[in-house]
């Protein structure tokens, strides 16, 4: 029997000043985020601002992961492009080195597309890959892509490519819809990026997450992820990183869990937490996370 998914840190990326990707400290902390009891590392996610890192710097990254001693396995690459050639041409570069998981966001450039058009796009993705299409994870993440998933449509790929499709990554932050995805695809890997939401989607048979958080606070979301337990200090968290930026957020909050300011850098056209904003998450951080979990 395959073992639960558990939890996936969706791995911040680390730029140098000149806007380089700073690898050893990638490196480093998906070794310090599987060492906390991260299950395994997803690489070039949305907190990973996977849209911005090229094809060539993923093959570097990904090769110094494997150099570094993490193993493939503990690997998953996730792939935010539009063009399906492209998104084909990322993922069989992780599969062909071994990659736990494929997380395939939807084409997001065009809007209102029906149906049928996602279906053909992913089937073009899969038959771009060929013999090496597997264990994708299809990503709901509507608030960035505008692209939501529906239902039927995960119902038809998974009918067509019953060992390509392996689960789906909800990021869409609306309970009505993981509710009925873990009703109606259960038996695949649910996963829920929504930590508010994570904890009771782990009790009615979701596998885990792949989650921004668990750069900073690994110990509390795992216990989310894996035992299904409640965290309201977590689930509050959200709501503080939600007033700003997340991305920069979650990364400010990085640097500060480090101490190394290294972390505050996104890469344009995303810009920093201001220093007001890291003061703000840092208090309401202290305030929530003065007391132990309920």
């Amino acid at each position: 029997m395959t073992s639960r998914f558990g939890l996936s840190v969706a791995l911040a990326t680390p730029f140098h000043a000149s806007g380089q990707i700073a690898v050893p400290a990638m490196v480093a902390q998906a070794k310090a985020c599987l060492v906390a009891g991260c299950g395994s590392v997803t690489l070039f996610g949305t907190t990973g601002e996977g849209a911005s890192i090229g094809t060539e710097e993923r093959r570097r990254i990904v090769e110094a992961m494997l150099a570094a001693g993490i193993s493939a396995h503990q690997l998953v690459s996730g792939v935010l492009v539009d063009a399906a050639e492209d998104a084909a041409e990322q993922a069989r570069h992780a599969l062909q080195l071994g990659a736990r998981n494929i997380l395939l966001a939807p084409p997001s450039y065009f809007k209102n597309v029906g149906e049928d058009g996602l279906f053909g796009w992913f089937a073009a993705v899969f038959a771009a890959l060929g013999p090496l299409a597997r264990d994708v994870l299809l990503y709901n993440i509507p608030s960035v892509t505008m692209v939501p998933l529906p239902l039927s449509l995960i119902g038809r790929l998974r009918a067509a490519f019953p060992n390509v499709v392996a689960g789906v990554k909800d990021s869409g932050g609306d309970w009505t819809y993981s509710e009925a995805l873990l009703a109606a695809h259960g038996d695949l890997v649910i996963l829920i990026g929504d930590e508010r939401h994570l904890a009771r989607s782990v009790r009615r048979g979701g596998q885990g997450a792949i989650s921004g958080m668990a750069n900073f606070v690994t110990g509390e979301i795992r216990a989310m992820a894996v035992d299904g337990r409640d965290d309201a200090r977590v689930e509050n968290f959200v709501l503080e990183l939600l007033k700003f930026p997340v991305i920069p957020a979650v990364k400010a909050m990085l640097a500060r869990s480090t101490g190394d300011d290294g972390w505050l850098a996104v890469r344009p056209p995303l810009e920093p937490t201001t220093q007001q904003g890291r003061k703000q998450l840092a208090a309401a951080y202290d305030q929530l996370f003065a007391t132990e979990p309920a």
